[in-house]
């Protein structure tokens, strides 16, 4: 089994897997968001093809470390996605920071303005759950 992480985004999600032992996450999509009903839909289906029992939900904390508005509705659309694959056990971690990293990963690999805009929410839920799975080993 697998473990999807997501960068939670109003216009956009991003998403990562992990390989099947769970030590490296790959940065996988950009899914850019319908109506809920239809991104709940996709992050079924997503979760039965790629045989994932773990979701890695990013919770953008404030730089404090408290929780704020932008927390809130990841937690309220973790709850809905927790209810729509009750098999699946749902994890919030934190993502500070994980955009400007996938920002730096990005223009240390010399990829152009145009394509880091295209490629940055995938690359975000790679951190995101390369962290989560680094602090599980």
């Amino acid at each position: 089994m697998r473990t999807l992480g997501i960068d939670y985004g109003d216009k956009r999600f991003g998403f990562a897997l992990s390989d099947p032992l769970r030590i490296i996450a790959s940065a996988y999509e950009v899914y850019g968001r319908k109506t809920e009903a239809e991104d709940l839909t996709y992050i079924q289906k997503l979760i039965v093809e790629k045989e994932t029992d773990t979701v890695v939900l990013g919770l953008p904390l404030n730089m404090d470390g408290t929780e704020g508005p932008r927390a809130e509705l990841a937690r309220a659309f973790g709850g809905k996605l927790q209810a729509a694959v009750p098999h699946v056990s749902l994890v919030y971690f934190d993502e500070r920071l994980s955009t400007v990293t996938a920002e730096e990963i990005l223009i240390s690999a010399g990829v152009s303005r145009a394509d880091r805009r295209r490629l940055i929410d995938k690359v975000a839920a790679q951190v995101i759950l390369q962290d989560y799975l680094d602090g599980k080993s």
